[in-house]
């Protein structure tokens, strides 16, 4: 489905048009790196849900033209305290970071960087994208993990044939009921935290059922759509949120398909401080961070965020907020 249809079709949900487990969460527009920068879909944080098991931040934009925004130009930025999981539909991404990696993001392969206690990296569309079309990801790194040292995993996962759509599971296991289908879907790739994150795309009119971790909360973010999340109607661009207890949940996809990226995690149990591209436990942290990247932008000290080449300087970070940054989660 187009971002720019008007007035999207609806999906039949069944008789029940409600669930009492299940929350709807609309995007916010954010610029991306800059007030001139693309425009993305923020979804998480919201005031009402900061994370969703270590998930605390979940772009998504595109299908965008190029050619008339610009596309994706990030320049050298820092990290604490987290994961950031890069994943694309359509498009090429150029990553760079201070561990010395130079790699692409491409359709269907995830690119995941760990900062634990500081790395920097750069993020731009390759001059070969016309249509830029993704999910940009954050996992929270608990505490006994947040101070380790930085590092970059590139996976491509096999995308699964089911009957009525295809699965790419990026990181954890999830299982879903198709003949096809022996098992559960697992990604390798290392997670501080118990974790799910998977493309399902799904034929017109079509219903596939997940097997759910009863143990975690999931969220559904829609792509293309609308599609039914259990009983409910989620739009395009939407979050749908599902708390824990649950064994399994049936996505039904309309009369134009769908597609989802579905993430999942047990109660994090941690409070966090996330304010820009930090995550930490308590403001003064937050403080020390911003004044250590503040000195490579100003000064081009050696910090702990590294260098590395980039034809161009450094993101700086905005002015602290007039009030001490409270927990959350």
């Amino acid at each position: 489905m187009s971002n720019l249809e008007v007035a999207p079709p609806e999906v039949e949900c069944g008789e029940d048009a409600t669930d009492a487990t299940l929350e709807i969460i609309a995007p916010r527009e954010v610029p991306l790196g800059g007030p001139r920068a693309m425009l993305v879909r923020r979804t998480l944080p919201t005031k009402t849900r900061t994370m969703i098991g270590a998930w605390c931040f979940a772009d998504h934009y595109g299908p965008d033209s190029v050619e008339q925004t610009g596309g994706m130009k990030v320049p050298p930025h820092p990290h604490t305290g987290l994961q950031t999981v890069s994943w694309l539909f359509t498009g090429e991404v150029e990553h760079r970071d201070s561990t010395g990696v130079h790699a692409m993001v491409r359709p269907g392969e995830l690119n995941l960087m760990t900062s634990g206690r500081g790395v920097s990296h750069s993020e731009v569309s390759t001059p070969q994208t016309r249509i830029l079309h993704g999910v940009q990801l954050w996992t929270a790194l608990p505490q006994e993990s947040r101070f380790v040292d930085p590092g970059f995993e590139h996976f491509a996962p096999e995308p699964v044939d089911l009957e009525a759509g295809r699965l790419s599971v990026f990181l954890g296991s999830l299982s879903v009921d198709d003949p096809t289908v022996d098992g559960p879907v697992t990604s390798p790739v290392k997670t501080y935290s118990p974790l799910l994150g998977a493309e399902l795309t799904l034929q017109p009119g079509a219903v596939v059922t997940l097997r759910l971790d009863p143990s975690f909360e999931h969220g559904v973010l829609v792509d293309g759509g609308p599609v039914c999340v259990g009983p409910e109607q989620v739009a395009a661009h939407d979050l749908a949120y599902l708390a824990p207890g649950q064994e399994s949940v049936d996505i039904h996809a309309g009369e134009h398909g769908g597609r989802v990226i579905i993430l999942g995690g047990t109660p994090f149990g941690e409070q966090i401080v996330m304010w820009w591209n930090f995550i930490g436990r308590d403001h003064d942290e937050i403080v020390a961070s911003r004044e250590l990247w503040q000195d490579r932008v100003e000064q081009d000290a050696d910090t702990p965020f590294g260098r590395f080449d980039y034809p161009g300087d450094p993101l700086p970070a905005p002015p602290m907020p007039g009030v001490r940054l409270r927990p959350r989660g």
